[in-house]
C-alpha cells in the first residue's frame, strides 16, 4: 500500500441546479483530461452516495505534486447558480463526507485532512475550510 500523508477534499465546480454524476465526472476525466480513469478515489453526489473512483492503492490525479501520497475525495457542487465559489454541500453530502473521513482516518491515522485550496492558493476548491471543519478528527 502507498504511504498516505494527505486526504485532499475537492469540489466538482458544478453550479447549483446542475448535476454531474460520478460517471459523467469519470468520462470528463477520461475524454477531456486524458486520464485513464476518474482522478479521485471517492466522489460524493448530492444525494450523499459515495462512489468509488480509483482504488486506494492507485495514485490519483487530483492535486499536482501531491498525488503519490494522498487520497482524493470530491463532492458534487461547489458553485452557486451564477458560477461563483460556494459551499453547496447538502446535509447528505456532509454526513457521507464525515463518515468517509472517519473511516479513512482509522485506516490512515497520520494523514492530514486538507482542501485543494490549502495546497494550491490559486484554487477556491472545495469552497469551505476543511482544516477548521475537520480539525477534531
Amino acid at each position: 500500500m502507498r504511504t498516505i500523508t494527505l486526504i485532499i477534499i475537492h469540489c466538482s465546480a458544478t453550479p447549483e441546479g446542475k448535476s454531474l454524476s460520478a460517471e459523467a465526472c469519470r468520462q470528463d476525466h477520461i475524454l477531456h483530461r486524458g486520464f485513464r480513469d476518474i482522478g479521485y478515489h471517492f466522489y460524493i453526489t448530492r444525494d450523499g452516495e459515495i462512489h468509488r473512483g480509483r482504488a486506494l492503492e492507485k495514485v490519483g490525479a487530483h492535486c499536482c505534486n501531491h498525488n503519490s501520497h494522498s487520497i482524493g475525495i470530491c463532492y458534487e457542487g461547489g458553485l452557486d447558480a451564477d458560477g461563483k465559489p460556494k459551499d453547496t454541500r447538502t446535509l447528505n453530502q456532509q454526513g457521507s463526507l464525515l463518515a468517509l473521513l472517519r473511516e479513512l482516518q482509522r485506516q490512515f491515522p497520520k494523514a492530514l485532512i486538507v482542501g485543494h485550496r490549502d495546497l494550491n492558493p490559486m484554487k477556491e476548491c472545495p469552497c469551505f475550510n476543511c482544516i477548521a471543519e475537520y480539525r477534531e478528527l
